[in-house]
């Protein structure tokens, strides 16, 4: 059996830039093992896989560990692969996820994702979270799938190395850490030691709660932010009510087939 798979940059304008996610259509699901084994062999940070349905696409992501209930980069990714690489026609596309339906709708040279956006509560773990993170002072921490640690020190975000073991033993998906940008209005770095992922260079996920801290904050519902530690991307964010609309490029790397044997195809 061969698969056709596609990798790109999303949130990049040219390759080696944003997040590198693989993405592969199917005609119908395989075993959800199989799926495993394919996302932990690409060994990047989310793989996607979708299936044609009546009204759009039923999408599925995977790190090289467990699949996951929402990936922003990959999204974008599949997304890319539809309109480009498969020809779509239509402006607009309907995904139907672990998350609810998600809408992708092209804009442009970009494609911007509707996303219900999180709400954050406060989290009383200071000293935890400071000892994971070097000992840094922390500002205000908050969590929703993600710890959300906002720093006062945006260059700060660019030195962290954070103990990855400790990382593991706190609460939620992973964490964000955020400050006020300087010609960005923020930026932030994602760490999901707890999903496989180290460190994911733009995480489109953890902006559904970003970007309405930082809109609050800021007292403006379109935002520019950047994320990523020695790789980074750029993501617009409108905070829209109850929902983000985020918005990014993505720029093609390869295309390759998965060659799987008869044997392991169920």
């Amino acid at each position: 059996m061969n698969i056709d798979l596609y990798q790109v940059d999303a949130f990049a304008s040219k390759p080696f830039e944003g997040n590198p996610a693989a993405v592969c259509p199917l005609e119908a699901w395989l075993d959800d093992g199989l799926l495993q084994a394919i996302a932990t062999e690409n060994n990047l940070s989310e793989t996607a896989f979708f299936v044609p349905t009546e009204s759009g696409y039923h999408l599925r992501w995977f790190t090289p560990s467990v699949e996951v209930d929402l990936c922003g980069h990959a999204t974008l990714a599949a997304a890319w692969v539809i309109f480009n690489a498969l020809g779509e026609s239509a402006d607009t596309l309907r995904f139907e996820t672990r998350s609810g339906q998600l809408l992708v709708t092209r804009e442009g040279d970009e494609l911007a994702m509707d996303f219900p956006a999180k709400t954050l509560e406060p989290l009383e773990m200071h000293a935890e979270v400071a000892d994971a993170l070097g000992g840094i002072h922390i500002e205000e921490l908050l969590i929703s799938d993600d710890i959300v640690v906002v720093v006062n020190d945006a260059p700060l975000i660019e030195t962290l190395a954070p103990d990855m073991q400790l990382l593991k033993r706190l609460p939620g998906r992973g964490m964000a850490v955020t400050a006020k940008g300087h010609d960005v209005d923020f930026v932030s770095r994602w760490f999901g030691p707890k999903v496989g992922v180290e460190e994911d260079p733009v995480t489109g996920s953890a902006h559904t709660s970003l970007a309405p801290y930082w809109s609050e904050r800021l007292g403006k519902n379109a935002l520019t932010a950047r994320q990523g530690g020695a790789r980074k991307g750029e993501l617009g964010c409108e905070v829209e009510g109850a929902r983000v609309i985020i918005k990014g490029r993505v720029a093609p790397y390869l295309k390759g087939v998965v060659t799987l044997p008869d044997t392991l195809v169920k």
